[in-house]
């Protein structure tokens, strides 16, 4: 997928104005206002908005109770046997809101673009909107990336120093235009990660090994999830049975070190 084709994040809020502690017109209030004005009926309004004929009039009842003058009146008898509408301070609440609304548009905007600038609170942001089923998902900068016949070994940097290689294949790297320097996230499952302590002296197949202390163990009776402090504000999680916690003496503060394949580790951007 090409960057032009990637879906652009956007700041959102809701906006409502507020009095004595209680919410008294919010967008779906004042759409209620709006249809009450133009259909003339309080019943028509309620189901054009989606809302039941008793929840409209309690909404209506809260509106006209904290609101300085009443905005809705009913209007008794008449040929189509009377009906709602809006008074003047109603409609001039409704042309108010929408002044705030626009303004509050305006401001989201605003503030949306000085953080797509490139700030930090933006590409935060960015990695907080993921939502993937994987546990660990760490975020880097590719300082390296060589290519071979078929697959590529991707290295990505993260905070504090440490690094995550990954194999992936070159038609991947192409699709998620990777390049050095280029930000990516590396995400990894629990199950695929193995854990152990003082495995920096030995020699293992295993092309990531990432050492830091166990900051928190939720063990069960068959298997446990611990998480280890990578330093950097990195923490990866490994789900591995209860007797191999026991095993290892894993416990909160412990050297532990861990361990997964480059083919394990998938690239995201």
């Amino acid at each position: 997928m090409s960057k032009s084709s990637t879906p652009q994040m956007e700041l959102a809020g809701s906006l409502w104005v507020q009095k004595a502690g209680q919410k008294v017109f919010a967008e779906e209030r004042i759409a209620l206002l709006e249809k009450i004005h133009e259909l003339g009926s309080i019943t028509h309004a309620a189901k054009a908005v989606g809302i039941s004929y008793k929840t409209a009039w309690d909404v209506v009842n809260l509106m006209n109770n904290l609101a300085d003058r009443p905005l809705v009146e009913r209007n008794a008898g008449g040929k189509g046997g009377g009906g709602t509408a809006l008074t003047e301070a109603g409609l001039e609440v409704v042309r108010q809101f929408h002044v705030f609304a626009e303004e509050h548009r305006r401001f989201l905007q605003n503030i949306s673009q000085r953080i797509e600038g490139g700030g930090d609170l933006y590409a935060f942001l960015r990695r907080m909107s993921m939502k993937v089923s994987a546990r660990n998902v760490l975020a880097g900068k590719i300082t390296t990336l060589t290519r071979g016949s078929v697959n590529a070994l991707v290295v990505l940097a993260m905070k504090g120093g440490a690094s995550i290689s990954s194999t992936i294949t070159n038609a991947s790297v192409d699709a998620l235009e990777l390049g050095v320097g280029r930000d990516a996230f590396a995400i990894i499952k629990a199950s695929s990660v193995i854990l152990g302590t003082d495995l920096h002296a030995m020699k293992l197949s295993a092309r990531n090994v990432l050492c830091g202390q166990v900051a928190k163990v939720i063990d069960g009776q068959v298997n446990a999830e611990v998480d280890v402090d990578l330093g950097g504000g990195n923490t990866i999680s490994a789900v591995i049975t209860h007797d191999s916690v026991l095993k290892l003496g894993l416990e909160p503060g412990a050297h532990a070190c861990a361990m997964f394949e480059a083919s394990s580790v998938i690239l995201g951007v």
